[in-house]
Order: structure tokens, then sequence, then C-alpha cells
């Protein structure tokens, strides 16, 4: 049997997670890309390393809230018109990896209508996992 301060001491690997955060973004090189928003779909996977399978306390100033990270992808990938998908994950993955606790950041943003028979995507990974 573990006793109380070995309980304590227990870690896990933890990921915050958001999945299918929908919205629309200034995002393109064609003229209608440039002229109107278009939907796009991110996913985000966040490694905050090892973590206590017994948190210390219940209190959210203690962890990371993911109403935070999910604002952050919405005001990130809507500040400004970015003409390459890949110049939009390059500027999120970086946000995301400056928040307190994140080693690693898994990142798809899909544009979910620039085709009639499929959506594309760009998928980056950055730090530790």
């Amino acid at each position: 049997m573990l006793s109380p301060n070995t309980m304590n001491q227990a870690t896990g690997l933890q990921t915050l997670t958001l999945t299918g955060l929908r919205f629309d973004a200034n995002l393109g090189i064609l003229a209608h890309e440039k002229n109107a928003p278009q939907p796009i779909q991110v996913d985000a996977e966040l490694s905050l390393g090892a973590q206590p399978l017994a948190p210390h306390d219940d209190d959210i100033a203690h962890v990371l809230d993911y109403r935070k990270v999910r604002q952050i992808i919405i005001d990130e990938c809507t500040a400004e018109h970015v003409n390459l998908l890949e110049s939009l994950i390059g500027k999120l993955a970086q946000r995301l990896m400056q928040l307190p606790g994140v080693c690693g950041v898994r990142v798809k943003i899909a544009k979910l209508e620039i085709f009639d028979d499929c959506e594309v995507a760009i998928r980056m990974e950055t730090g530790q996992w």
C-alpha cells in the first residue's frame, strides 16, 4: 500500500486538448479569400508535461485555463489577414508555446470550404512530447 506522501508525489503526463474549434478567419491568397473571411477549424494539443495525479488544490489559478487557450487561438487567427496557412500556424504555435507550463504544442488548422471535395489542413508540432 502507498503512503500518503507517495500518493501525493505520483505524476502523469498531462495534455490539454481543444478539438473542432470553428470560426471565420481572414486567410488566403485568392481574391475571394482576401475579400471575405472563411471558416477554419483549429485542433490544438498542449503538452503540460508531468503533473500530479492529485492536484495540490482545486483552484483554477493553479492550472492552464482552457478558456484562455481557446481565446488566444481565436485572437491569433483573427488578428490580421494572413496569406499562407503555414504562416498562420507558425504564429499560433509560437504563441501557444509561450503559455506558462506548456512544453509542447501540436496544432492543426483546416480550411473547411476551399474545395468542394475535401478540406485542406496543415499540422505543426513543436516542443517536447
